[in-house]
């Protein structure tokens, strides 16, 4: 799996530089995106912008991904879906269960807001 990664102060911005998303791809996913929870700035947002179409299998991976980074106090916050995608999560009743935003720079705002609450709550508030 091809991936882009650009690190900012409080997140990391991954670009999953492929076509598509499928269920044999879901290991790979999952190598490339926990060990960020293992460093100093685990904030993770996973621009989708290059991927056409996404199966069951990889759209359940990212939610598990998702939910992990929220029980270990960081953010993972999806962005720019295809309309493809976005029809085929939605169809699954998946869409609203993400964290998502239409562009990059909204999902650095839920980042940075999701960041302050954490530390005016003391990091003991699941999101």
């Amino acid at each position: 799996m091809k991936v882009k990664i650009d690190t900012k102060q409080k997140f990391h911005v991954i670009y999953i530089t492929e076509p598509a998303l499928s269920g044999n791809m879901t290991a790979e996913l999952s190598e490339s995106l926990l060990p960020f929870l293992q460093i100093d700035v685990k904030n993770v947002i996973v621009n989708l912008k290059d991927i056409e179409n996404m199966d069951e299998a990889a759209a359940e991976t990212l939610l598990k991904i998702q939910q992990t980074f929220y029980e270990q106090q960081a953010s993972f916050v999806i962005c720019e879906l295809q309309p493809a995608v976005k029809e085929e999560l939605d169809s699954l009743e998946l869409l609203e269960v993400f964290n998502y935003a239409p562009t990059e720079s909204e999902a650095w705002d839920i980042v940075q807001m999701e960041e302050i609450e954490r530390e005016l709550l003391g990091g003991d508030n699941d999101f």
